[in-house]
């Protein structure tokens, strides 16, 4: 796949694609709600790009995964509020809601959340700085990277009749639900098709 530009063109694009699915909610049936942010950002070369953390270590939950912004939608908050406060106290970005640019699916996950994911825009000249107390690393991952031959990845497990999707990123695997978020990002947001993540699979160790 070839770099794609951090400029008004590819804001018009993901904002024309994701305007011409509606999103899938699900109903929550025990589920805790849950948000994340897809920030499009400048990877520092001018190529468009996602933010992606890895989760400090000392979490009591999912520590040391890489995750997208995001956190539980607290009492009385929408999704969108929601992200964008984890956006706050995650990276230290501070985004206006007319930097959402649109929303994708529900996303189900093994450990008992419903994630809504909201795509934003990050200004031309973000500065993100991590919060120890959640954050070990920020990361600016390259559309291109996302998009390259034989990524994703789709697994088989004997535990489920769905494949595990994974990415093979910054040296290592980033799975579902982080890999199935961004997969339907770049499947529906940068490519414009209709394309449903809801049914892939996440590894054995995260259903819990």
């Amino acid at each position: 796949m070839r770099d794609l530009r951090f400029d008004a063109a590819l804001r018009a694009l993901v904002t024309h694609n994701l305007g011409l699915r509606p999103a899938t909610s699900l109903p929550e049936r025990g589920f805790k709600r849950a948000a994340v942010c897809l920030i499009l950002t400048d990877d520092g070369a001018g190529r468009a790009a996602l933010v992606l953390t890895l989760r400090a270590k000392h979490l009591s939950a999912h520590s040391g995964q890489f995750a997208l912004p995001g956190g539980r939608v607290d009492a009385g908050e929408s999704a969108m509020e929601a992200a964008l406060r984890e956006v706050r106290e995650e990276v230290g970005l501070e985004l206006a809601r007319e930097a959402v640019l649109g929303r994708l699916d529900d996303y189900p996950t093994r450990s008992g959340y419903l994630i809504t994911p909201l795509v934003a825009w990050a200004p031309d000249d973000a500065c993100m700085c991590a919060n120890p107390q959640e954050v070990d690393v920020i990361y600016r991952v390259p559309l291109a990277e996302l998009g390259r031959p034989g990524s994703p990845e789709f697994a088989a497990i004997p535990e489920s009749d769905q494949p595990v999707i994974r990415y093979p990123l910054l040296g290592t695997l980033v799975h579902a639900p982080t890999a199935a978020v961004m997969y339907q990002f770049m499947e529906v947001a940068v490519h414009g098709r209709a394309t449903a993540v809801a049914h892939l699979e996440q590894p054995v160790w995260a259903w819990r």
